[in-house]
């Protein structure tokens, strides 16, 4: 049992840098004028559910398993997650917005 929620865990953090490391090169492309903005977050905001996702599953299963360190770890990430997603300003197309991208930098 350990060892299926440990590679588990593995492949859900492999897909998790992935999704950080597709997150920075579409950034890169919209820094380098790739591509427009609106483009840029139609991207991004497709990938921030499943990002979420993710990241709580890897979390809870850290939960059922008892480990409570690594538990402890992912908790905050978690949180942060939900808590953007949840914030999400009436209007806005999703976590990314186009006319607040530029902003953040």
């Amino acid at each position: 049992m350990e060892a299926a929620v440990f590679i588990l865990s593995l492949v859900d953090c492999c897909a998790l840098i992935f999704l950080s490391v597709y997150f920075i090169i579409t950034l890169s492309d919209l820094e380098c004028d790739y591509i427009n903005a609106r483009a840029c977050c139609s991207k991004l905001n497709k990938w921030v559910i499943p990002e979420m996702i993710g990241q709580c599953l890897s979390t809870m299963l850290m939960l059922i398993s008892m480990h409570w360190f690594i538990f402890l770890l992912n908790l905050p990430v978690a949180a942060w997650d939900i808590y953007r997603y949840v914030k999400v300003p009436m209007g806005n197309m999703g976590v990314f917005d186009p006319t607040e991208i530029h902003n953040r930098a």
